[in-house]
């Protein structure tokens, strides 16, 4: 069969010219995901050339061409003009360069710390303009929270609420589920839940008037069972849940719901390595000395140092998360999900798609791979022989977690 004639040179010019037009026109920004696109429409720009008549071509070519860039350009987003936006935990982390972000855009940013003399506190005063109103709030007292509602109301009189960010979030322990006490899972619910949650019902009323938005900071954890990270997963699943909630009911008032559900990085908090070690010898001095004696002193020591390896994963930029939620502020039609951070799509891939066993193991491998309790390991007391090579029908690691 005859082959169609391919255009010519000068075609050519004429299509590379309104595609650079077109690129100009477009928000995009350079990185990775741009030079993969290009690639991969040059891959089927060879492709069509062997394998359509030229019209059939170039109509792939385009459609795939405007669909691919329409994907990666910046949504038209709204002007920061006169809006105000309140913020939790600006103590550190997110909170703490989302209210700088935002400040230096023009926003008027009423930033929550736990510590007005604090050195969150101390360094936002340092560099932000004087809009920026520093407020004292702790989520676990209904007081500090009324107070941060009527602060709230007096500060946005003239300009009205335009956004809410719940970024205030509470972890202290990495354990199983049967060493962690009960008061933790009540604390990170109280920060993480309830918190959010009398907050944001108080902070209604202005967010319908001026049809906001709700962004809400959750995490993977609420998504996917990581080890031993059960309280905090817990309560960042019914967060997601309540603001799933919100979004629907919200819908016929204008108000847009986000939750950002960014992977690791290197908050304050995170870093914090003395922190952690105190928690673990807390949490050992608590146990009960049964459950101590089943699960070792060892199991607890390997928690500990394979959470503190894993936190060496962690991106030390921040930006990823804080253009999340600016994003989630400003865009004219915001994501519901946003998800920040290396590798995430990877995670959801293989916990959506993939078998029970290689999921755990893909968490165990990337976050904590737990060794085996004391009272489990070979050669102790009260095992039989079946339990003493098996269980649950996979093998049982080695007593350090080695694969």
């Amino acid at each position: 069969m005859e082959r169609w004639p391919w255009p010519s040179g000068g075609a050519w010019l004429l299509v590379a010219a309104r595609a650079l037009l077109q690129l100009l026109r477009a928000d995009l920004r350079l990185g990775r995901p741009l030079l993969a696109t290009l690639a991969l429409l040059a891959a089927l720009d060879w492709l069509c050339q062997r394998l359509l008549p030229p019209p059939a071509a170039l109509a792939v070519l385009a459609t795939a061409g405007w669909i691919a860039l329409s994907r990666l350009a910046c949504p038209p987003r709204l002007p920061v003009a006169t809006r105000a936006v309140l913020i939790t935990g600006c103590d550190s982390g997110f909170g703490k360069e989302t209210a700088k972000k935002l400040d230096s855009m023009g926003f008027t940013v009423l930033a929550t710390v736990l510590e007005l003399d604090g050195p969150g506190a101390l360094e936002l005063r340092a560099c932000c303009s004087p809009r920026l109103r520093l407020l004292q709030m702790d989520l676990t007292k209904p007081a500090d929270i009324s107070r941060a509602l009527e602060f709230t109301k007096a500060h946005t009189a003239s300009t009205g609420l335009w956004g809410l960010v719940n970024n205030a979030g509470h972890n202290d322990i990495v354990a199983d589920v049967e060493l962690s006490p009960m008061a933790t899972f009540r604390n990170c619910m109280e920060v993480n839940f309830f918190g959010a949650l009398q907050l944001t019902k108080g902070l209604l009323p202005l967010l319908r008037h001026s049809r906001g938005r709700i962004v809400t900071v959750g995490s993977p954890a609420g998504d996917m069972p990581y080890p031993c990270l059960a309280a905090y997963g817990t309560s960042k699943a019914a967060t997601a849940l309540l603001m799933d909630t919100f979004s629907c009911e919200l819908l016929p008032w204008g108000v847009k719901v986000s939750v950002i559900q960014p992977g690791l990085f290197k908050t304050e908090s995170v870093q914090n390595v003395g922190h952690w070690e105190q928690r673990k010898q807390l949490l050992l001095a608590s146990l009960p000395s049964e459950l101590l004696q089943a699960y070792g002193e060892d199991y607890i020591e390997h928690l500990h140092r394979q959470f503190l390896q894993s936190l060496r994963l962690a991106l030390p930029d921040l930006n990823p998360v804080v253009d999340a939620i600016t994003d989630a502020l400003l865009a004219a039609q915001p994501c519901r999900r946003y998800y920040p951070g290396r590798g995430l799509g990877l995670m959801y891939f293989i916990h959506y798609y993939l078998p029970e066993g290689l999921r755990r193991r893909f968490l165990h491998s990337f976050f904590i791979n737990p060794c085996l309790p004391r009272a489990l390991q070979p050669g102790q007391p009260g095992l039989t022989p079946a339990q003493d090579t098996t269980r649950d029908g996979d093998p049982l690691p080695g007593p350090h977690g080695a694969r």
